[in-house]
């Protein structure tokens, strides 16, 4: 199977100094891909001047503007109809990729991908979902930003698409999911928290009813959903404990000549840790609920991470997560009607 993946090479905090190498890499690590560069043409050019690539494989689209970071989404969907991030965009929709990945503006980005690609039949709301470590291996949460306020239906709904993504994704059979709320009593939470638990417990899907944020991590669900507000602090939170502690474990073991021996014969310990939970390996948040497959990366993604969002993006078109979504979310929806 050949996929191609369209990259908004200008996106991003770091645009082609991050793009571009990522790309690089992903053609060396995968020999079933092309990659389609989209962005200033003599710009990607002379990122690319005295690589060693095949050249057959890696493409080049010109788009003369750039959806800049702080740009409003309806300037980007009205002003930049040939922004880079448009036009990978429309590759997918015209079926010349099968999958675009971007570091841009995500408001920008989603509003462009919802109006370009549109959203598949009965997802009121498309979701940004990625993974999390956890003491198991990882956890899929969504939403992580999209949907502030999401509604009942919609918190429903995203329970349904991440657990099609961790079947897909991860070859389980059965993702137990949870919803985010402030306790696992009936009792508590927002009305909407309430309601999305009534329509989930009406569902096929393996609904374990409300978690809390520490059970994110412990390994004993799948999938997490809530709101984007919820979710996104919840992500940036976990990024922020992990960079912290990193930084205390390095400032104790550089303490004096006693720790930094001590640190030299843990480090095998210590690098299998950091591997672990390093959010870099994370990158690649997925678009849940629209036809065609977007990847966002962090903006301030490395080359390292930016091409692990590549990754993903191949996984979710080998796994045709757009179709199983389409299938499997008609169906719990039509059950879910019946049995209200």
């Amino acid at each position: 199977m050949s996929i191609r993946i369209a990259i908004d090479a200008m996106g991003g905090d770091h645009g082609l100094t991050v793009t571009v190498p990522a790309a690089l890499k992903a053609l060396k690590r995968f020999d079933d891909i092309s990659i389609v560069l989209v962005g200033q043409q003599s710009e990607i050019e002379r990122a690319l001047e005295g690589e060693n690539y095949d050249a057959e494989r890696l493409h080049v689209q010109h788009a003369e503007q750039v959806v800049a970071m702080d740009d409003l989404p309806s300037k980007a969907l009205r002003q930049k109809k040939q922004s880079s991030m448009r036009i990978a965009l429309n590759l997918v929709k015209e079926d010349q990729a099968q999958a675009c990945v971007s570091a841009g503006n995500t408001g920008a980005l989603m509003a462009v991908s919802k109006f370009v690609l549109k959203t598949l039949p009965g997802v009121d709301r498309p979701a940004i979902c990625t993974s999390m470590p956890s003491m198991t291996g990882h956890v899929h949460v969504l939403d992580l930003g999209a949907n502030v306020n999401a509604d009942g239906k919609s918190l429903a709904q995203f329970a349904m698409m991440g657990s099609v993504l961790a079947r897909a994704i991860d070859n389980n059979p059965n993702p137990k999911v949870g919803l985010l709320n402030i306790g696992e009593e009936e009792i508590k939470g927002h009305q909407r928290i309430k309601d999305a638990n009534e329509i989930l417990k009406r569902t096929q899907i393996n609904y374990i009813g409300y978690v809390e944020g520490d059970e994110i991590y412990k390994g004993e669900v799948d999938v997490v959903s809530c709101d984007g507000f919820d979710g996104n602090v919840a992500l940036k939170a976990s990024e922020g404990v992990a960079k912290m502690i990193s930084f205390y474990l390095r400032r104790a073991f550089k303490r004096n000549l006693l720790t930094r021996l001590a640190g030299l014969i843990a480090w095998p310990v210590l690098k299998a840790f950091k591997d672990q939970v390093d959010p870099r390996r994370y990158n690649g948040a997925s678009f849940l609920g629209l036809r065609k497959i977007v990847i966002k990366s962090h903006g301030g993604a490395d080359a390292f991470s930016f091409y692990h969002a590549i990754a993903e993006a191949r996984l979710e078109v080998q796994k045709n997560v757009p179709g199983q979504i389409a299938e499997e979310v008609h169906q719990l929806l039509e059950a879910t009607d019946q049995n209200a």
